[in-house]
């Protein structure tokens, strides 16, 4: 499959949200090292569908979470299955773990900060053994706020899937403090219900010499908006993170990352696919907002990020923003590229000219599409059941 490589790249964006022109009230795109963080909810004005951060979001979608009008009248619920020697702990906001991932960055999730009853704390002290948890919307109709860390202690090792999973409405904030020289694989699933609406922050901070490997897989829900965060706190930290998303049926799957390095001698590399595809007359729809920061202080930086989009049908969108900020020109390299585009007739016709089906044909070129992201998950139950998941929308359209 070919795939232009521009960056941007947008494929079919409606003219009135393609940007709005200068005197029309919008906001100008601030660099990401003036980023505003804060607990407080009302520290954060409410968004109108101008701004940088939320011109993309369809926010009629988001149930108030935005505006303050959500109630937060359900309850999420989280549980662990881990093996012995894992920390479960119930805590309060009080508990002074609480907030070392990072601080809120927008709105939706200073809110989902101030409204928490309890949080989930896992302490992972090196078990070999894969941690499960399950995170459970609070029904059709409420919604809910919740909040989860993980976080290892120093030079151990540990794998975790977070599996969402549910319907209804739920703002999170998710945090991922990784001790120092330590090593996390971390799986994320989104596996929701088609009314289920997700907008979660996710707060990653990597300890000198630590290395985090993170997946995060999207194939549910009828609007998800994940953004994660990924700050050092010494040198040598490395991150991994890798993404797959598949949007069908009027689905809205929006992927904002944010890589600070404040540094120096640190290591990042970003991967994420989406997979479009329209059915019933109603538009899929990708976004994909990438940011890397390299600060003054960041020497010896080596950060590349890459997102792709296949686009298989008519009416499907996908927006792909990366964004590049250098501050310093000491950096072992740095890179990024964006492309979106559809089937490559070509590869088709050479498959079927050796007696393959076209209906075999595309869905072979799809598990290749993502075969790469879908490769960086070692555990194989999880690998199958999610690529069992991925065939079952592609039968949808037959492809």
């Amino acid at each position: 499959m070919t795939l232009p490589n521009t960056a941007p790249e947008v494929a079919g964006l409606a003219p009135e949200l393609a940007g709005a022109k200068k005197g029309q009230g919008e906001s100008p795109i601030a660099s990401a090292s003036e980023r505003f963080t804060s607990y407080d909810v009302e520290a954060f004005e409410v968004p109108g569908g101008r701004e940088e951060n939320w011109r993309f979001t369809p926010l009629r979608r988001l149930h108030g979470l935005h505006d303050g009008s959500a109630t937060f009248e359900g309850t999420a619920t989280i549980d662990v299955a881990a093996p012995e020697g894992v920390t479960v702990e119930t805590v309060g906001r009080d508990d002074a773990r609480i907030g070392e991932g990072g601080v809120p960055a927008d709105r939706v999730a200073a809110a989902a900060w101030s409204t928490f009853r309890k949080a989930t704390l896992v302490t992972l002290d090196g078990t070999p053994a894969p941690v499960t948890v399950t995170v459970t919307g609070p029904g059709v109709g409420a919604t809910a706020a919740g909040h989860l860390q993980l976080r290892t202690t120093p030079h151990t090792e540990a794998t975790v899937v977070v599996e969402y999973r549910g319907s209804g409405v739920l703002a999170d904030n998710l945090e991922v403090v990784l001790g120092d020289g330590s090593r996390l694989t971390l799986v994320v699933t989104g596996e929701w219900a088609d009314d289920a609406v997700h907008v979660g922050a996710q707060h990653m901070s990597i300890g000198r010499d630590a290395v985090l490997r993170a997946t995060s897989v999207a194939l549910g829900g009828d609007l998800v908006r994940i953004s994660p965060t990924v700050k050092y706190r010494g040198p040598g930290g490395d991150a991994e993170l890798a993404g797959l998303g598949f949007a069908d049926a009027g689905q809205h799957l929006e992927q904002r990352l944010l890589v600070d390095h404040a540094v120096p001698h640190c290591t990042s590399n970003v991967v994420y696919k989406n997979a479009l595809q329209s059915t019933k007359g109603l538009t899929a729809h990708t976004v994909w907002i990438g940011d890397v920061l390299i600060r003054a202080a960041a020497e010896n930086t080596r950060t590349f990020e890459l997102n792709r989009n296949l686009v298989l049908t008519e009416h499907a969108r996908a927006d792909s923003v990366p964004n590049l900020e250098i501050e310093t020109g000491e950096i072992a390299g740095a890179g990024h590229a964006s492309a979106t585009g559809r089937f490559d007739d070509e590869q088709l016709f050479y498959l079927q000219s050796r007696g393959i089906p076209e209906d075999v044909a595309r869905r072979l070129v799809v598990r290749g599409f993502f075969g790469e992201i879908l490769s960086r998950i070692t555990l194989p139950e999880l690998r199958e059941r999610l690529e069992a998941a991925i065939e079952a929308e592609l039968a949808v359209i037959g492809v």
